[in-house]
C-alpha cells in the first residue's frame, strides 16, 4: 500500500478511559489541520505507520487509537469492559481530551463497525464517515468469515485456518 509515506507522529498519549483501561493514542500530520480519527480493524489490530498513509499530513490532524485490549493500550488483550459501546464512549473521551469539536471518522473492517456505531450515537460530532472493508459483526458476517464463504476464495489457506 502506498499513500502518504512516513508521516511522523507529533504527539502520543496514554488516556485513561475507565474500567481499568488506558488507551494509546497517536497524533500525526498537521496539528492545526482538519481532524480525522482512524479506527483499526480487529478486534486485535493496532495503529502504525501504515495507518497514517491514508491521509494528507499537510491537511489532516490524524488521530489514531489503539482500541481496548489492542496494541499499546492497557491492559493488553483484555476482554473485560470491552464492547463496541465502551469503545464509542472512549472515542468521546479522546475527542474531548484533544479539544476536537467534530472530526472525520475513518474505519476499516471491525473499525467500520465501530465507526458506524459511533456515528449513530454522536452524529453531531461526525463531519464525514469513510468505511472500507466493511464488517458489521452480524452472525451472518461471522459465519461467512469463519464457517463458509471465505473458504471458497482461499480453500487451501482456510483448510490450514
Amino acid at each position: 500500500m502506498l499513500g502518504y509515506l512516513n508521516t511522523p507522529v507529533f504527539a502520543s498519549h496514554h488516556i485513561p478511559v475507565g474500567s481499568g483501561h488506558t488507551l494509546y493514542v497517536e497524533e500525526a500530520g498537521n496539528p492545526t489541520g482538519c481532524p480525522v480519527v482512524f479506527l483499526h480493524g480487529g478486534p486485535g489490530g493496532q495503529v502504525g505507520e501504515s495507518s497514517r498513509r491514508f491521509f494528507d499530513p499537510e491537511f489532516y490532524r490524524i488521530v489514531l487509537v489503539d482500541q481496548r485490549g489492542c496494541g499499546k493500550s492497557q491492559p493488553f488483550l483484555s476482554l473485560e469492559a470491552n464492547t463496541v459501546l465502551d469503545s464509542v464512549a472512549d472515542l468521546e473521551i479522546i475527542r474531548q481530551r484533544l479539544g476536537i469539536e467534530d472530526w472525520h471518522v475513518f474505519g476499516g473492517s471491525y473499525g467500520s463497525t465501530l465507526a458506524l456505531t459511533y456515528a449513530i450515537h454522536h452524529a453531531d460530532r461526525v463531519k464525514s464517515l469513510t468505511l472500507r472493508g466493511i464488517f458489521l459483526g452480524r452472525q451472518e458476517d461471522s459465519d461467512w468469515l469463519f464457517q463458509f464463504g471465505a473458504s471458497e476464495f482461499y480453500p487451501e489457506a482456510f483448510a490450514l485456518f
